[in-house]
C-alpha cells in the first residue's frame, strides 16, 4: 500500500513538474489524492503492530507517535523553505535556471525544480518503504481488487465509529482539526497581504509563517508525552491540546480588524497555539485509539480518522467564502475546534470505572465486586474487533 502511494505521488510530482496543460496538471493533483489516501493508515498501523508484536500489547506508543508526527512536521518546514527557496536561488547570480530553460527547451523552468528534487525523495521513499517495512506474508490481491474493496472499508470504518464511543470522539476531533487548519491556511495569506501592503511581500511573510506553524507542530509534538504525565493521561492530554488550538483561533478571530503591536502579538500567538495546541493532541488520541482498535481494523480507523479531517476540511473552505470578512470566517474555524475539543470534556477514564469498581466491590461481596471489574475491564481496556470479522 505505501509502495503503491508513493509511486502514486512520484508520477504526480513529475506531472506538476512538467505539465503545461490543465488536464495534465488535474491528474497530477488526482493522482497525489489517491496517494494520500492510500499513505494514510498503513505506516502507523506497521509501526504500532510491530511493537506490540515485539514488546507486547500494553507497550508505550505515544513516545513513538510523537516523534514520528515532529518528523513529519519537520519534513514539511524544510519542505516549504527549499519548495520556495530553490526558483528564487535559481535566478541569482549566473541565472542557473534560464540556463536549465534553455537546455531543457523551455520544459524544465525553475518552478519545476521543487518539485523534481520531490521525485528523487520519492524515489528513496520506495526504496525505504520496499527494503525497511517488511509485511508479513499475504494473499496476492490485484489493483482492481483493490479499487473494489475501498466501499467496503470506508463502511467498516464508519461501523467501527458508530459502536464506539471513545473512536467516534476521536473522527469528530479529526474533523475539528480539519477545519481549524483550512482556516488558517485558507485566510493567512490574506491577512498577510494586508499585514506588509503588497502581494509579493505578503507571500514572503506567508511561507514564513508557514514554515513556522510547521515548526510550532513539531514542538507539539515533543510536548504530547510530558503533556500526557502531567495532565493525567491520554484523554486529558487530548483536550489540553484540543482546547489550546481552539484558544488560538479564537484570538485570530478577535484580533482580525485590530491593529497595532498588541493586536499583533496576540495574532502570533495564536497562530501558535493553533499548530502546538493539535501537534499536541494527535499522539495522545492516536495512542486511544491504537487501543481500542485491533490489528486488522487499525489502518481502517486511521484511514476514516483521515478522511473525516479532508472532509470537514474541505466543507469549512466552502462555507468561508459565504462569510463576511474579518473576524467571522476565523470564528467559524475557532467554534468547530472549540466543540471538538469539548468531545473531551469529563469522560470516564479506566482508572475511574476501575476505583468506582473497587467502591462497589468494599460495598458488596467479593463475587459481585469481580463481576463489575470484568465488566469494566472488557468496556474500557479490550481492543474492539474489525467490523469485518464480525
Amino acid at each position: 500500500m505505501l509502495a503503491a502511494a508513493g509511486l502514486f505521488d512520484l508520477v504526480a510530482l513529475v506531472l506538476h513538474a512538467l505539465g503545461t496543460t490543465a488536464w495534465v496538471l488535474a491528474l497530477g493533483m488526482a493522482l497525489k489524492g489517491a496517494g494520500r489516501a492510500l499513505s494514510s493508515g498503513p505506516a502507523e498501523a506497521w509501526y504500532v503492530d510491530t511493537v506490540h508484536a515485539s514488546a507486547g500489547p500494553d507497550a508505550e506508543l505515544r513516545t513513538g507517535l510523537a516523534r514520528g508526527g515532529a518528523a513529519t512536521s519537520a519534513a514539511l518546514a524544510a519542505g516549504v523553505l527549499i519548495g520556495g527557496a530553490l526558483p528564487w536561488l535559481l535566478g541569482l547570480g549566473p541565472d542557473l535556471g534560464a540556463r536549465i530553460s534553455d537546455a531543457t527547451s523551455g520544459l524544465v523552468i525553475p518552478l519545476s525544480v521543487p518539485a523534481l528534487l520531490g521525485v528523487v525523495v520519492e524515489v528513496g521513499f520506495l526504496a525505504y518503504v520496499l527494503t525497511a517495512l517488511p509485511e508479513p506474508p499475504r494473499e496476492r490481491t490485484t489493483l482492481r481488487g483493490v479499487l473494489r474493496g475501498v466501499p467496503a472499508t470506508v463502511v467498516a470504518g464508519v461501523r467501527l465509529g458508530g459502536r464506539d464511543a471513545l473512536v467516534r470522539r476521536i473522527v469528530l476531533s479529526a474533523g475539528a482539526a480539519g477545519s481549524a487548519l483550512i482556516t488558517v491556511e485558507v485566510l493567512t495569506p490574506g491577512r498577510a497581504v494586508d499585514l506588509t501592503g503588497a502581494p509579493e511581500s505578503g507571500a514572503v511573510l506567508f511561507a514564513g509563517l508557514a514554515c513556522a506553524g510547521y515548526l510550532c507542530s513539531m514542538a507539539g509534538s515533543h510536548l504530547a508525552p510530558p503533556l500526557a504525565r502531567y495532565a493525567g493521561g491520554s484523554e486529558r492530554a487530548v483536550l489540553v491540546g484540543l482546547g489550546a488550538a481552539a484558544g488560538g483561533l479564537l484570538l485570530l478571530g478577535l484580533t482580525a480588524v485590530s491593529s497595532g503591536p498588541a493586536p499583533l502579538t496576540l495574532a502570533v500567538l495564536g497562530y501558535a497555539l493553533v499548530y502546538v495546541g493539535l501537534g499536541a493532541a494527535g499522539p495522545s488520541e492516536n495512542d486511544i485509539l491504537h487501543r481500542r482498535v485491533d490489528s486488522k481494523g487499525r489502518a481502517t480507523a486511521l484511514s476514516v480518522q483521515s478522511l473525516s479531517l479532508q472532509l470537514v476540511g474541505a466543507g469549512t473552505g466552502l462555507v468561508l467564502g459565504h462569510l463576511p470578512e474579518g473576524s467571522p470566517r476565523w470564528l467559524l474555524g475557532g467554534a468547530v475546534m472549540l466543540a471538538g475539543a469539548l468531545l473531551w470534556v469529563r469522560r470516564r477514564t479506566v482508572a475511574e470505572d476501575t476505583r468506582s469498581v473497587n467502591s462497589a466491590e468494599g460495598a458488596g461481596d467479593g463475587k459481585t465486586g469481580e463481576a463489575a471489574r470484568s465488566a469494566a475491564g472488557a468496556t474500557d481496556s479490550q481492543p474492539l474487533p474489525h467490523p469485518g470479522a464480525q
